[in-house]
This record gives structure tokens, sequence and C-alpha cells, in this order.
């Protein structure tokens, strides 16, 4: 029988338990190492990309290409949370680093748009920007009823014919979202910080570095192209390592933006883990752990493993879900969500309710850089 759902006291236990374990210590020297290995695995890919004439050679070095700039991404996604190092200016000069230089990704949006928002509300219709990918798709029921005329026979029929190729632009129009987020911040005198002008320095920075200065030594030709299908590349891959946790059916979409005591709820709700290798693993950078990580942001993504085990218990203790799959499973998941989308729940506690788990869990989120 399941237990009533966990007070305070249960969470700060765990927490202590967390603690107790050396867990909360920040893993900086395992996590600036696979970053390492990520940014050699990109470098010697677009050396050989630029050096052989051989399309085999030049196909398996894009490979590598993405694979790395995708490890990056991921990597220094730790220290956007503030998780990779005790000090805060290092977390943040990797996360320059990683997002607006190496990816040309506005780190003001993603700090906006991930960590403050899509983290205290995922999947939460309206709230979560994430979840909306209207007018490209509609994830669930609701929005297709909603719709009308030729746009509701594209979602009914249509959009998961057409899925494959909005991939491939998935990190054009990321990037593109950030620009208008950055200058639209820097135009307002009342918004704008120093953290705005080094976000802009370092996307100008990233275009100098990645196409102008190679582009004088290799010529025009081959750095846009490989700049281009990087981009491309990174779509899919963007897709195969974000949506598992939060696309598939099982991982509830909510109509209305739930209140603090329905934190943990909403949390193990509306996130599914999935299982990897040891290459996943490096690509993923503890992503395929998200419940973990939704819970514990604050937490290196070194120690989700291990963390993993407490709270399946604990969430088992307190009627929580927890869910994993192997990882080609949880993509077909995805993939099975955009050709039959599933109803929206206007309450997290409707979940609940119809699956006989607990009835409340009244739990405060944890703060940004704390377990």
């Amino acid at each position: 029988m399941l237990s009533s759902a966990p007070s305070m006291q249960a969470l700060q236990a765990l927490r202590h338990e967390i603690a107790a374990r050396g867990w909360t210590r920040k893993a900086t020297g395992r996590i600036l190492f696979e970053l390492l290995l990520n940014l050699t695995m990109f470098a010697v890919g677009a050396v050989v990309f630029v050096t052989f004439p051989q399309l085999v050679l030049r196909a398996a070095a894009l490979v590598l290409v993405a694979a790395g700039s995708m490890g990056v991404a991921t990597n220094t996604h730790t220290a956007s949370h503030y998780a990779t190092s005790r000090k805060k200016s290092v977390n943040e000069a990797l996360t320059y680093f990683g997002y607006p230089f190496f990816l040309g990704l506005s780190a003001t949006f993603w700090w906006h748009q991930h960590v403050a928002v899509h983290h205290t509300a995922p999947n939460v219709i309206g709230v979560d920007d994430d979840a909306d990918l209207a007018p490209w798709l509609a994830r669930t029921r609701e929005e297709i009823s909603d719709s009308s005329g030729f746009r509701r026979i594209y979602y009914q029929h249509l959009q998961w014919l057409v899925l494959p190729v909005l991939l491939s632009l998935n990190a054009f129009g990321m990037t593109t979202t950030g620009w208008i987020h950055l200058l639209r911040q820097l135009l307002d005198g009342r918004r704008r910080t120093s953290k705005h002008w080094f976000d802009l320095a370092a996307m100008l920075l990233h275009y100098g570095c990645f196409l102008v200065a190679p582009a004088l030594f290799l010529g025009v030709t081959p750095v846009i192209a490989l700049y281009l299908l990087r981009m491309l590349l990174l779509g899919y891959l963007m897709f195969a390592i974000l949506a598992p946790g939060h696309f598939p059916a099982e991982a509830i979409c909510v109509r209305a933006r739930p209140g603090e005591s329905s934190y943990v709820r909403l949390q193990t709700a509306a996130t599914v883990n999935f299982r990897v290798g040891w290459v996943g693993r490096l690509l993923c950078s503890g992503l395929q752990y998200q419940v973990e990580h939704h819970l514990f942001p604050g937490i290196s993504h070194v120690y989700y493993p291990k963390l993993s085990v407490l709270l399946r218990d604990f969430c088992r203790q307190y009627g929580l879900p927890y869910r994993s799959y192997q990882w080609d499973h949880a993509l077909y998941k995805c993939l099975a969500t955009f050709r039959r989308p599933p109803a929206t729940l206007a309450y997290v506690d409707s979940f609940f309710e119809s699956s006989g788990l607990a009835a409340s869990a009244t739990v405060t989120p944890p703060g940004r850089g704390t377990p």
C-alpha cells in the first residue's frame, strides 16, 4: 500500500541523506574532463572534415563534430544550473563558453527559458515554451480539437510526416529565438544587465571564431558547409536527447500552472528517464536522468546514477511516478506522440486521481544551486 505523499520533513531527510553521501560536492574535475573529451571529439572531426575530400571521411567527421558539439551543450548545461563548480563565476564562465561562444545560443535566453521557466513548470501548456510547438506541431488532442480547417487536417494526418524536416531546423530556430530574446533585453533599459553585454560579446565572438577566421585560411565554402551541417545534425541530436524526458505520452501535459504545493508531483508526472550506454552517457551529461535533474538541479550530474536508486525508492514510498525506458523505446514514444497526440489534463491532480497515486505532495522547489 502506498503511504501518504511526502512532507517537507520527508524531502529534507532525503536531502540530508544525499549530503551525507557526499553527492552535494561539486564534481568539477570530472565534469571538466568530460568537457575536454567532447571538445576533442569536435576538434578532430572539424580537422578531418576540412582536410580530407573523401565523402565517407567527411561524413564520419560530421558525426564527430555534431556529437562533440552536443556533448559540450549538455556538459555546460550542468554549469548553467550552477552545478559544475562551487564558484558562481566558474559556472557562468562555462555557460558563456558552451552556449553563446561555442554554439551561438544566447546564455541569458537559456537561463530564462530553461532554468527559470521550464524547470519550474515542465510541460505546462501556456507557460513552458519547450512544450508549446504550435503552429508547427500539436502535442495534445486538445490542440487538434481547438484548430480548424487545413491546420486540423495537418495535425491529424501530416505533422508526423513533416517532423523529420522540422527537426533539421531545430537548432536554427532555437538560436534565432535566442537572438530575439537577447536583443529585446538589450533594447530595454530596465532589464538590461552586464550579463546581456557579456552574452552579446560571446555571440559575436562565436561567429568570428567559427566562421570569419576559419574562412580566411580555409576558404568560405568548406567553413560554411561545416557550420550549416553541424547545425542541421544538432537539430536531430537535440531531439534525441531532450525530447525523451518530456515528450512521451507518459510525461503528462497540463493546462493550468500548479502552485508550489504540487511541485514534486508535477516534476515526476511530467518527466521520464531513459537508459543509455557509455556513448550516450558522454553525450547526455546526466540528461537521461531527467527526474533526478528536475528535482535536484543543483547536484552535479555525475551523481545521478547513484541518486536514482534513492529517488526510485522515495517515489515508490510516496506514490510518485518514476518511469525509465530504453533510449530507443523512449524515442519511439516521442515519435508516437506526434502520430497520435495524447490528451491534456487540466490539472496535475487529475493524473494522480486517475492513476490512484498519492493524493498530495506538498514540497517546495529546491533553490537554483542547492539540492
